[in-house]
């Protein structure tokens, strides 16, 4: 029979140990990301800074010749005068990775690594990549700036599995990148992926895959996103054009945090974003995202973004399409619009820019949803709630975010740079426009690294959080029954 003095410490365990384990399966014992960002509406107003700093320089230029002599710059995008402005960019491209702001503003993609140019757009092998293809490149454990040495369309065979500390920079070059499965940025860290088309793109997946020079694995099923971010940080998407597939065309689910989307060209797509995995998926609150200087156009149905969770800075878009809503979420997300324009659709049902997903009002009435600055057109309107019905933050903000009437200046470069902004060009095989070759001198192109795959790579061992629980149980009631065996020995004694 147990001693009354084990049965109690081995209770009080054996309950704090289902406490914890059960506050972790139901969201709520890790409640923040390491990578998020503890003030967010700093970096709010950072961005909002920025703006102000590029429009008062373009203002104090608008007489002068210089600003004439240089039409791709001063538009009053921070991220564009970051680099436009130099009339060499093609041989400092790593200059690209100092201009983002908000969240992402910390993603160095491959920053101080070496230049790969891809000059071969077939994807025939996905376990063994041939040297001089994108999928080649993506999957090195090095940082690379990788670069296309002519135009080209990438018609993947199964999802383009990223690793961390890489660019994909298509400035110099109309790149297409389609087919099965498309990007996937999955428990990575560093990406930048700049002035690409991304577009129909299909579910894939039910095979094998190479992640990385050492490491193969088994793939199920994708959902046919066009950018795939799962359980990833420091990620900037900018100047892509996305339209056509089959899910998402950026989807970042599973405490992926730290995140800019900027000078994007989104059309024809139902779904757009979406921001969160669940309802109930607890490190989704430390999730982080800024959505700046987009176009949102033809064709669009809902989702721009959808989130849960999280904190999700909207500031200076362009909507100029919706049929359901333009912004929607659940689950208590924090929605920071600013400096946007709105045009609503004809539809008289339609009007509303923003969706309380499932809620009833009585729940969300609480939720921070915030408008400022913003610029509603044919009869849009904002339903704000939370803290965004009173003035506590707009007198607590040191800056004030640009109007909405400075937004088509600000997106007039939006989409892909040096052919069609938009998806509009449907591609065939290679696209017939024209586009300047980038510059690799000192890249080497010629040399695709050497690099020999083990074709006996192993599988990616289980994560360690699958064993971590099953062992920490079973140490803690052998701590206990031992603890209790000695105690019991002593009383005996």
């Amino acid at each position: 029979m147990f001693n009354i003095n084990c049965i109690i410490p081995f209770c009080s365990l054996f309950a704090s140990l289902f406490i914890v384990v059960c506050s972790f399966s139901n969201g709520f014992f890790n409640l923040t990301l390491p990578h998020q960002h503890p003030y967010p509406d700093d970096v709010a107003q950072h961005v909002q800074r920025m703006v102000n700093m590029s429009i008062t320089r373009r203002e104090m230029l608008s007489n002068s010749s210089l600003i004439k002599d240089q039409s791709n710059c001063q538009t009053g995008n921070p991220i564009d005068d970051c680099w436009r402005c130099d009339t060499n960019w093609a041989k400092n491209r790593q200059r690209l990775a100092d201009c983002a702001i908000g969240f992402g503003q910390g993603a160095l993609g491959g920053k101080g690594g070496r230049v790969y140019v891809v000059t071969d757009s077939s994807d025939q092998d996905t376990v063994n990549p041939k040297p001089g293809t994108l999928r080649f490149a993506v999957i090195q454990d090095e940082p690379l700036w990788i670069v296309f040495s002519a135009d080209m369309v990438i018609k993947l065979k199964h999802e383009l599995i990223v690793n961390s500390h890489k660019t994909i920079d298509g400035r110099g070059a109309n790149v297409g990148i389609t087919g099965n499965g498309c990007i996937t940025l999955q428990y990575v860290s560093n990406v930048i992926i700049h002035n690409i088309h991304v577009y129909e793109c299909k579910p894939s997946g039910n095979t094998v895959i190479r992640a990385s020079p050492t490491h193969v694995g088994y793939r199920s099923k994708s959902d046919g996103d066009g950018i795939s971010i799962f359980g990833s940080r420091s990620i900037w998407i900018d100047h892509c054009a996305l339209s056509h597939c089959t899910d998402g065309l950026v989807d970042a689910i599973m405490g992926s945090t730290a995140i800019t989307i900027s000078n994007n060209f989104f059309s024809h797509h139902n779904e757009v974003m979406l921001l969160g995995h669940n309802d109930n998926y607890a490190p989704d609150k430390g999730m982080q995202v800024t959505i700046a200087f987009n176009h949102f156009g033809d064709g669009l149905v809902q989702r721009m973004p959808r989130c849960r969770l999280g904190y999700i800075h909207v500031v200076n878009n362009d909507f100029t399409e919706w049929k359901m809503y333009a912004i929607g979420g659940s689950a208590n997300p924090t929605i920071n619009s600013q400096g946007n324009r709105y045009i609503a659709p004809s539809e008289p049902d339609a009007k509303e820019v923003t969706k309380r997903v499932d809620t009833d009002e009585g729940k969300w009435s609480d939720w921070n949803w915030r408008t400022d600055g913003d610029v509603m057109e044919n009869g849009a309107f904002f339903v704000p709630s939370g803290g965004g019905l009173t003035a506590q933050y707009a007198k607590a903000s040191s800056v004030e975010p640009k109007s909405g009437t400075l937004v088509q200046q600000l997106t007039m470069n939006a989409g892909v740079i040096g052919g069609p902004r938009d998806n509009s060009l449907r591609y065939n095989d290679a696209p017939t426009y024209g586009g300047q070759s980038p510059d690799v001198s000192g890249g080497g192109d010629e040399d695709f690294f050497g690099m020999t795959f083990a074709s006996g790579a192993t599988l990616k061992p289980s994560s360690p959080s699958t064993i971590f629980w099953p062992l920490l149980i079973i140490s803690m009631l052998y701590i206990a029954t031992n603890h209790c065996a000695l105690l019991s020995l002593q009383l005996l004694l």
